[in-house]
Parts: structure tokens; sequence; C-alpha cells
């Protein structure tokens, strides 16, 4: 006869702000599914600079979700909740999550849970989620980027870099990143980039000039100016992180000049339904791409999720290209 012996949940906990060494690995009470929801035996995650961010004690999870971190994972279904349709035990599935995903085990509801692409493995799947809706829903569904028109994307090395660098690429978009040494620069020139600016040499404005459609910006307030001069007539700029402030001058005059229209989002406090909406999107339109290899998951490194300190070590330090994954033993 053979036992199973099910191990009581473990996650990834900050016992209080600070630095990477705050990270804790501890025994938790196991999530149980609710009504619409899914518990699932998590595989992997991936870090994100919203985690980081979430450490150092400014960036709260919303409310009633987990204080545990993680915005994404992959795993198998362990639980369904009442009313969950077109899921079973045991398959193998990526989510999108609001925090969590630094465990062995995490719920979520059904709406934000998604096949794994056929060509991805169950562990690079966990890289998938967060840059895939965060990049889909601001380029594609907020900005409306058509071939043809050229998007902007500060930060090109990074995961939501890397992945918007190929989805506007497909599009049949021009490409032009920002990048801190020519290194990375070439990294992200064999994903497709057109045009490549150093941001320590280089202003992005005196390179390009008014001709960018869409502006993919994390870095807010530093570089709001400088985005709205960037811009061409009908175009949006699309804010998505603020590594550079949070208050920063905003020129009306030039905007209007341009009709431009500026637009601020953050996935993580988005209703459940406009996630689900999202999610769906993304199964549809851009599972696709990544079955067609077409859009591929950058992953630089995987590593135990005894080691998310190590991980967000690296993150902060600035080696990682594309993302770095959790792999839960």
């Amino acid at each position: 006869m053979s036992v199973y012996y099910r191990l009581p949940m473990h996650a990834i906990t900050i016992t209080e702000p600070g630095g990477p060494e705050v990270l804790s690995w501890t025994e938790q009470p196991d999530p149980q599914a609710g009504p619409g929801e899914v518990v699932l035996d998590v595989a992997a995650t991936a870090v994100n600079r919203a985690d980081l961010l979430q450490r150092q004690g400014n960036y709260a999870p919303p409310p009633g979700v987990t204080d545990v971190p993680g915005l994404e994972c992959s795993g198998r279904v362990a639980a369904l909740g009442e009313g969950v349709d077109g899921l079973a035990v045991g398959d193998e599935v990526c989510a999108l999550l609001s925090g969590g995903g630094y465990a062995t085990k995490v719920v979520v509801p059904a709406g934000q849970v998604m096949p794994v692409p056929s060509t991805v493995d169950l562990v690079t799947a966990a890289a998938l989620p967060e840059v895939a809706a965060t990049v889909w829903s601001n380029v594609v569904m907020v900005a409306g980027l058509k071939a043809g028109e050229t998007l902007l994307v500060h930060g090109g090395a990074s995961g939501i870099g890397t992945h918007a660098i190929q989805v506007a690429k497909a599009l049949g978009a021009r490409v032009a990143v920002t990048a801190g040494s020519a290194e990375r620069l070439e990294r992200c020139a064999s994903l497709g980039a057109d045009v490549l600016v150093n941001y320590r040499e280089q202003d992005f404005v005196e390179v390009l000039g008014p001709t960018v459609d869409v502006v993919l910006d994390n870095m807010g307030a530093k570089y709001l100016p400088r985005n709205v001069d960037v811009l061409a007539r009908l175009g949006r700029l699309v804010v998505i992180g603020m590594q550079g402030g949070v208050k920063g001058e905003l020129n009306i005059a030039k905007l209007l000049a341009k009709n431009g229209t500026v637009t601020a989002t953050s996935l993580r406090y988005r209703p459940v339904e406009e996630k689900a909406a999202i999610c769906h999107e993304l199964v549809n339109q851009l599972w696709p791409l990544v079955e067609a290899g077409t859009v591929k998951p950058i992953v630089q490194d995987v590593l135990p999720i005894e080691r998310a300190t190590d991980a967000h070590r690296g993150l902060e330090d600035g080696d990682v290209f594309g993302k770095l994954v959790l792999k839960v033993s």
C-alpha cells in the first residue's frame, strides 16, 4: 500500500519592511477555495519589481488579499470552489494573482487561471501571466498599438520590456527601447528592437524626436516631460510604474497641441472582472503567438523558492535580463 503525505503549506513572508533579508520561509495555513475560486499547487512563481516595492513597504496588497508576495504562478489545480466550470483537479495552468505566489499553494479567482501554452513547460510558464497581462492590457487594449506605429519601451531589458518588444513586433510595429548598457541593448535588438537608446549616454527625445505613437513607461515622474516631448500627434503615453518618482510636471499645452493622451494604470488593483477579461484576451489572442514561437518567455534563471532573497538582490542590482523564476520543490 502506498501512502501520500501532504506537506503543510509554506510561503515566503515579509517579517518587516526592509531589504531582501526580511524574506522568510514559513509554514502557513492551507488556503481554501471560496465560490468561483481555485486552489493551485504552485510549481513556480516569478519575481517582479512590484514584489520588491511590497517588501520595502511601498506597495500594499489590495484589501482582503494575502500579504504573501507574488503576482503570478504556474502549477496544478488542487481544488475547485463552488460554481467553477472548465477546470479539473490536476490541470496544469498558470495564473495572474493579486498576491500569494511565493508559496506552495495559492487561491485565485477562476477567471485569472489560464492553460499553459502548449510550447511552454510548466515552470517557465510562471514567467508569463504578469508581463503578458501588463503588456497586452496597456499596449493593445488601452493604447491600441497598430501595425506601422512606433512603440517606445522604457526598460527594454526588463521582464515587461522583453515581452513588449516581441508583442509589438508581432503586431507589425516599430520598437524603440531604452536600457543602461550596450550589452543589454544588443540583447533587446536580438528580440526585434529597432531603435536602441543607452539612457546613460543619450537623450531618447534627441534620438527619436516627436515620432512615437505609444510610450510604455515604468519611470513615472522623472520621464514625464520628455515622454510628452517624444509623442507624435495623437500619441498615447501609458504610465505603469513610478521608479522615477510620483510627482512630475505635465505641460498641458504641449499635450493639447499633439492631441495626446496620458493614462496611468495598475494591474494589481483592477477588479476581478477586469482581470478575467484580460486573461481571456491573453488566451485567445496572445497564447497563439506564444505557441507559434513568435513571442517567448525570457527567463534568465530558475532558482529554488528558498532563494527568493538572492533573486530580489539580483533584480535590485540590475543584473537580470527578462525574468527570474522561483521553483517550488
